[in-house]
């Protein structure tokens, strides 16, 4: 998606679960517009049984790495990824700067990961209502937006019991702002709390930042799309000027609950 360019489109019928790891739900259930995975009791518990996130698959022969991720002041948390996605899980998460923090085995990442959140008190989830309200108000210049994890950073390599399997990386920061078209963003007043039947969502694209869309609508308002309540919806085109008849909520009270970031890896 290119910042400037026209999106329009408007939901039809119900929102159906979208099964898990391919398959087609065997309920044909219908789920709920206000939540970020649409999947079904049922197969969201078949999704997660073959998760890394739920560490049901220790065994995992592949190479992780450990992250610091920057979405802004005071919002830095500690992750895992498998190395061959390269930066991905950071691109998907919406992370506005991000440091790689080591590489090894799937287990000595994940105890890595632990060992920064008690030793540091680094978070392993932010949830996206917090990322969208500092989206604006960033630093202006890389090297201010990157000093907050390079202080991390060079605290995390200090600590001892880190796992012997795992290689320590240097602080190398990696910048996303120009990519998710976040200089000079407006405040956005609103974002999308679910889809409806008929409902149109329609504007300019101004920004992209993970799931999010920033879109400048036909009276100017500026609101955010979280993409994954697309998922799930029969869609078909709207014009740009239709606007935004959905439900929303003002941008501060958007709740976590239901938009903190999925286990993805």
């Amino acid at each position: 998606m290119v910042a400037g360019k026209s999106l329009g489109f408007r939901a039809e019928g119900e929102r159906g679960c979208v099964g898990a790891r391919g398959n087609v739900c065997p309920l044909g259930a219908v789920v709920s517009g206000r939540v970020t995975s649409a999947r079904c009791g049922e197969c969201a518990r078949l999704d997660r049984a073959h998760s890394v996130a739920a560490d049901t698959i220790a065994d995992d022969p592949r190479v992780y790495r450990v992250y610091l991720a920057w979405f802004g002041p005071g919002l830095v948390k500690v992750g895992i990824t498998a190395e061959e996605r390269g930066p991905a899980r950071l691109l998907e998460q919406g992370a506005v700067v991000f440091s790689w923090l080591g590489r090894g085995p799937l287990m000595a990442a994940r105890r890595t990961e632990e060992l920064l959140r008690a030793a540091l008190g680094i978070p392993d989830r932010i949830p996206y209502a917090r990322k969208r309200a500092v989206r604006t108000r960033l630093p202006e210049t890389a090297r201010e937006r990157a000093a907050e994890i390079g202080e991390l950073h060079r605290a995390a390599l200090a600590l001892d019991g880190w796992a012997e399997s795992l290689e320590p990386l240097g602080f190398e920061a990696v910048d996303h702002t120009e990519a998710f078209g976040l200089a000079g963003l407006p405040p956005a007043v609103s974002a999308v709390r679910e889809l409806a039947d008929g409902g149109t969502v329609a504007g300019t694209l101004l920004a992209v930042a993970g799931p999010d869309l920033h879109l400048r609508t036909a009276d100017g308002e500026i609101v955010v799309l979280d993409t994954r309540l697309m998922t799930g919806w029969s869609l078909v085109g709207a014009g740009p000027g239709e606007g935004v008849s959905v439900p929303t909520v003002p941008l501060e009270g958007v709740e976590a609950g239901g938009t903190v970031q999925d286990g993805l890896f």
